[in-house]
């Protein structure tokens, strides 16, 4: 196990992960709701980071996943690690399936949209356009088959900058001790995060 690791603090204060796939590499996009605190760690800790020594550790359990990831730094001041709970997905899997090893890391900002603040081909989280959503009446869908009571819909911007990875690993629960990375994790935050 890695000493180094150990000491290092652990940060979750993102809201998920995004998979980008229409790159040279596919995108691995933690996401962020504010822009200046986006902007700000990737300054103060990943732009510092050299790439082959960033590490990007998947640990899936059942149905979910952790999304680990860190870096040697030789900087004390950026050593942070990132970690995250987050449920399976059809783009986790196919990021699984298709990275071939190696992927962009950007940073993202998550944004949740209301009627308001989008065009009228934007689609709701039910599935229809917004120009299919009663603007007068609290927004509600118009589809007669449809519960939607409020067209809620999110926008991702991702940041230009970006850091080639390639040590990608995707493990069980079996393997966490053969990890540093995970194991320091799972140690320091698994009794908040891990049941």
């Amino acid at each position: 196990m890695s000493s180094s690791q150990s000491s290092v603090p652990w940060f979750d204060g993102f809201v998920g992960v995004a998979y980008r796939y229409y790159d040279l590499r596919m995108n691995v996009v933690p996401l962020f709701t504010d822009r200046k605190e986006a902007t700000s760690i990737w300054h103060d800790i990943i732009h510092p980071w050299i790439d082959p020594s960033i590490k990007i550790r998947f640990l899936e359990i059942d149905d979910k996943y952790w999304f680990i990831m860190g870096s040697d730094s030789q900087k004390n001041d950026t050593n942070l690690s990132f970690f995250k709970e987050l449920e399976k997905s059809e783009n986790y899997e196919r990021f699984k399936k298709g990275h071939d090893g190696e992927a962009y890391l950007r940073l993202g900002v998550y944004a949740k949209k209301s009627l308001d603040d989008v065009k009228k081909d934007a689609v709701c989280s039910c599935t229809h356009e917004a120009r299919d959503h009663d603007e007068g009446d609290g927004d509600a869908c118009l589809f007669n088959t449809c519960t939607c009571k409020t067209f809620s819909s999110f926008q991702v911007n991702l940041l230009k900058k970006k850091k080639i990875i390639t040590d990608i690993e995707f493990l069980e629960e079996k393997d966490v001790k053969k990890d540093p990375l995970v194991w320091n994790c799972i140690n320091a935050n698994k009794f908040s995060k891990l049941d």
